[in-house]
């Protein structure tokens, strides 16, 4: 008995990849966007990381989205430092959203420089070609994700700049992909011993529901052992995505198993993807666990908006 309602289910056969299943010599895989293809397929886009300590996307192909991964025999997307310095220390954390308007994948990911970590952009429509449109909000930026439709006539990214009254979420405009504008702060950290005080983020990318746009965010609180890494979960207006409807006081997901309490950075959970289910209802949700490994876990849109209504504020 947990006393708490439990709202994601991990996968029996966690972790899910390792570093051990690559077909090339990595240190750890991590931090995997996520999206359905045509045929169904579960592609994962995975932060893999070497023994430099940089990091690089490989993508790995898996029919039930659990089990029988077929991984990429080489990097699929490599950092270009030659043609975008911004990239000189690796690329890391991508979101996937499939833009029906475009007919193509749009991959947010962080780029590693000199200047920090800042938030890029690059399309593609299989995973092979990469359109790259470099840096698109200058660091210190990341946790970024475009949504699959235009706003209002703008596309609308989701990204968590970072300042000195900490770190929240925030949402910008552009009619192109390349020129934002329009900023404006979607989520604030909370403030004292709340456990998304002063540092939060966008996980994966929003989820559109019939209620609204579904956000799960991750919530950093530091203790005296070091960082916590926990799931939480907001609502917002379809039409005006920066008005926030209902906000979870309690985190939903956070580091229980073995996997997700010891690795290179202990006590992480921390998802950069989902998929949902033909039932339009199941919710995949996969993650990070201690920066090591990836996991899964199944939850459902319909329990969560339930929760967000018992458990939630204005």
């Amino acid at each position: 008995m947990t006393g708490y309602e439990v709202l994601f289910r991990r996968a029996e056969s966690n972790p899910i990849l390792s570093a051990a299943q690559w077909p090339y010599p990595v240190h750890s895989v991590f931090n995997a966007g996520a999206t359905l293809l045509p045929d169904g397929t579960t592609l994962l886009l995975c932060r893999v990381e070497d023994r430099r300590g940089h990091s690089h996307l490989c993508a790995a192909r898996s029919a039930d989205g659990v089990g029988g991964w077929i991984i990429d025999s080489e990097p699929t997307l490599r950092a270009d430092p030659e043609n975008h310095p911004e990239e000189l220390w690796g690329i890391e954390d991508a979101r996937l959203t499939f833009v029906p308007e475009l007919g193509k994948y749009a991959v947010a990911y962080t780029a590693f420089g000199k200047g920090g970590p800042g938030v890029s952009l690059a399309l593609t429509e299989d995973f092979v070609r990469f359109e790259r449109y470099g840096l698109v909000m200058q660091p210190d930026d990341k946790d970024a994700a475009l949504l699959p439709r235009r706003v209002d006539g703008m596309f609308a990214l989701v990204h968590r700049p970072i300042a000195d009254t900490g770190a929240h979420v925030w949402i910008s405009y552009s009619p192109d992909l390349r020129s934002w504008g329009g900023h404006r702060m979607m989520l604030q950290a909370r403030r004292g011993s709340w456990w998304d005080a002063n540092k939060i983020g966008l996980s994966p990318p929003l989820i559109e529901t019939e209620r609204g746009w579904l956000m799960l965010y991750h919530g950093v609180r530091h203790t005296a052992a070091g960082c916590l890494y926990r799931l939480g979960v907001a609502l917002f207006d379809l039409e005006h995505p920066e008005r926030l409807l209902l906000r979870g006081d309690e985190w939903i997901f956070g580091p229980e198993a073995p996997y997700e309490k010891h690795g290179d950075v202990a006590y992480v959970t921390f998802p950069c993807g989902t998929t949902v289910g033909r039932d339009g209802d199941t919710l995949n949700l996969y993650y990070g666990a201690a920066d090591t490994c990836i996991a899964m876990a199944t939850g459902s849109i319909r329990e969560i908006l339930g929760w967000l209504d018992r458990h939630g504020s204005e």
